[in-house]
């Protein structure tokens, strides 16, 4: 039984093209106003801002293409609003059915729990499709156009490696939808508990006996400055991710499984 599925992957359709639009407008914006700040300029510019938002955002190179790209558009909207994105609508994949009275009609039909979960965790393959085969087509062709050409890989790369980081994401939404009744409660909550990670993580790079807080948070383990500017490829981060997201998605499983509807 697909059918879950294919209405979840119909849903996300319309959200994903509407962040794609998003993102390729801020792409043409950030790759319009390079040119003006390249070089020393945009050294000169930069050394206003206090080193803390540098850390707080993983920002570095910002003179370059790649470091200017990862700073603009990766390090803040990819990492900071896809995820929460991501969290959001994981949120209200369980909760916003129950609450609307939808599971019990879906769950009369004979299908498990446990597949009616799956499929609507498959059905996240439609955003991480769409964004991450048109974001990187637009960076590539944009750093051309401006003749800053970004390495084809390196910007591959930073898409590959984003995947476990929000399958995390969704995975935090997806546990709080089977544990918190209201929807608007539980993407709220995911929403708030992915930015406070994400904050958590970069306040603790400032001081380095709280360094070690940041390992219990998904945006320590990608870091698309690192890929962009030094093309280093954290396979090992992203295996952890992996690891933590199946880890989250089995014990949401647990959970919806013996949960009284």
């Amino acid at each position: 039984m697909t059918a879950i599925l294919r209405t979840e992957s119909r849903r996300l359709q319309r959200s994903s093209i509407v962040l794609l639009v998003v993102f390729a407008l801020l792409s043409v914006l950030y790759f319009s106003m390079f040119p003006e700040l390249a070089g020393e300029e945009a050294e000169e510019l930069f050394e206003a801002f206090p080193d803390a938002m540098f850390d707080l955002f993983g920002i570095e190179a910002i003179h370059t293409i790649e470091g200017f790209i990862a700073a603009e558009v990766y390090a803040f909207f990819w990492v900071i609003l896809l995820g929460i994105y991501f969290a959001y609508v994981g949120a209200g994949t369980i909760a916003g059915d129950i609450e609307e009275r939808k599971m019990d009609l879906t769950l009369a039909n004979p299908v498990s729990r446990e597949s009616v979960l799956a499929q609507k965790v498959a059905a996240f393959w439609v955003p991480l499709l769409i964004l991450n085969t048109g974001v990187p087509l637009i960076v590539y062709v944009g750093s051309r156009l401006i003749d800053e050409p970004i390495n084809g890989v390196a910007i591959a790369m930073v898409h590959l490696l984003s995947v476990p980081y929000l399958l995390v994401c969704a995975g935090i939404g997806i546990l709080l939808s089977v544990v918190i009744e209201r929807k608007r409660t539980a993407q709220s909550t995911a929403l708030g508990l992915v930015f406070v990670l994400w904050l958590i993580e970069g306040t603790s790079n400032l001081d380095p006996d709280y360094e070690w807080i940041g390992y219990f948070t998904p945006s320590r383990y990608y870091d698309p400055s690192a890929i962009l500017v030094h093309e280093e490829y954290a396979f090992f981060d992203a295996a952890v991710l992996l690891a933590a997201f199946l880890l989250l998605l089995f014990l949401a499983a647990g959970i919806f499984v013996r949960r009284d509807i």
